[in-house]
């Protein structure tokens, strides 16, 4: 690969189309994410098959987009990068075929990166300086892990939801509250205007030390019932309170369960924060506040590189094309793809 590699990346695993060009893995010369929520807002959620349809329309003219914004051509481009899983079946078989057709076209080495992999690469966009080893909390719509990471491809999976995702439950929520989809940002506004101390929501597998498995199932269901009771009554729930509460819940367990790992891992210098839920200022707030005393540096992406962008799976493909692993055109999309183990 040349001094100056130029890496196209497609992500299409849910709802957004995005393409960027990325030079060396860690400078964003375009980044351009076409948003569906328009298309999903009246059903709450996203729907499979409208965004693979999207997908299929809007992709090539956001591939050209981006080019432009870079500055360059195919012919400049040293690599394609993709996202192959996990995700929407649909979705993910329009950018893995796009990506597999330049590649054969245009003779460049595919690169077939991890959504969530590629969440955590955000980070390295940022202008910070990366340090093996690390910690990093994935938190999105549809994943919730804790991440321990010896180098670039080598990553020990510490803890994992066992059941919803953060990100699920804040869209459950916002939705049970009338507040639209998507229901992160939404929540994390409202709870500004709220007092947290209103309600009282459980937070699960918080007991055990080492024990660094998350589970917001619970969270989700008392919030739901409370919400039913309330209505059943003919009472009024301000929405304010109960924002605040719930976020409170789920904020505390993310960060009471890596300050868990931070324990094991001491000679972890770097905390990442990466996927959608990480743009929660709640979130930050609360990371930042914890990890001041405790010499470790937090870093996380700006609010647009928390959300699905090319950007990040690009700056992934970069370094897993360094590393020699380069995919054959016979790759598929992998729908319940997990993260490598070490």
């Amino acid at each position: 690969m040349s001094h100056k590699t130029f890496i196209l990346g497609l992500e299409t695993s849910c709802d957004d189309t995005s393409a960027a060009v990325v030079l060396n893995g860690r400078t964003v010369l375009s980044n351009v994410v076409s948003s569906q929520d328009n298309f999903h807002l009246r059903f709450g959620g996203v729907v499979p098959e409208i965004a693979s349809r999207r997908h299929l329309e809007i992709i090539n003219p956001v591939i050209d987009e981006a080019l432009s914004k870079a500055g360059i051509t195919f012919r400049d481009l040293d690599g394609i990068a993709v996202s192959y899983g996990p995700g929407l079946a649909g979705s993910l078989l329009i950018g893995v075929s796009t990506a597999k057709a330049l590649s054969f076209a245009l003779e460049l080495p595919l690169a077939a990166v991890n959504h969530l992999e590629g969440h955590i690469y955000a980070n390295f966009l940022t202008g910070a300086t990366i340090s093996f080893p690390l910690l990093c909390l994935v938190v999105s719509g549809g994943h919730t892990s804790l991440l321990y990471m010896k180098g670039h491809g080598q990553i020990e999976i510490l803890g994992r939801t066992r059941d919803d995702a953060a990100g699920e439950v804040f869209d459950k929520i916002a939705r049970a509250l009338g507040l639209g989809f998507p229901g992160g940002p939404v929540i994390d506004k409202l709870a500004q205007q709220g007092e947290a101390a209103a309600f009282s929501f459980p937070r699960a597998l918080m007991g055990e030390e080492g024990k660094l498995d998350f589970s917001f199932s619970g969270v989700k269901t008392a919030v739901l019932n409370c919400i039913r009771r309330e209505t059943e009554k003919g009472g009024q729930v301000r929405p304010a309170d109960l924002a605040a509460a719930f976020q409170e819940a789920v904020v505390e367990a993310l960060v009471e369960k890596s300050l868990m790992a931070i324990r094991q891992k001491r000679e972890a210098g770097q905390f990442l924060l990466a996927g959608g839920v990480a743009a929660n200022g709640e979130l930050r707030r609360k990371f930042r506040q914890k990890l001041e005393s405790k010499n470790i540096e937090l870093i996380y992406p700006p609010v647009e590189l928390c959300t699905d962008n090319g950007a990040m799976i690009a700056s992934a493909g970069y370094y897993y094309l360094r590393q020699g692993r380069r995919a054959s055109w016979d790759l598929n999309a992998v729908p319940n793809l997990e993260l490598e183990r070490v």
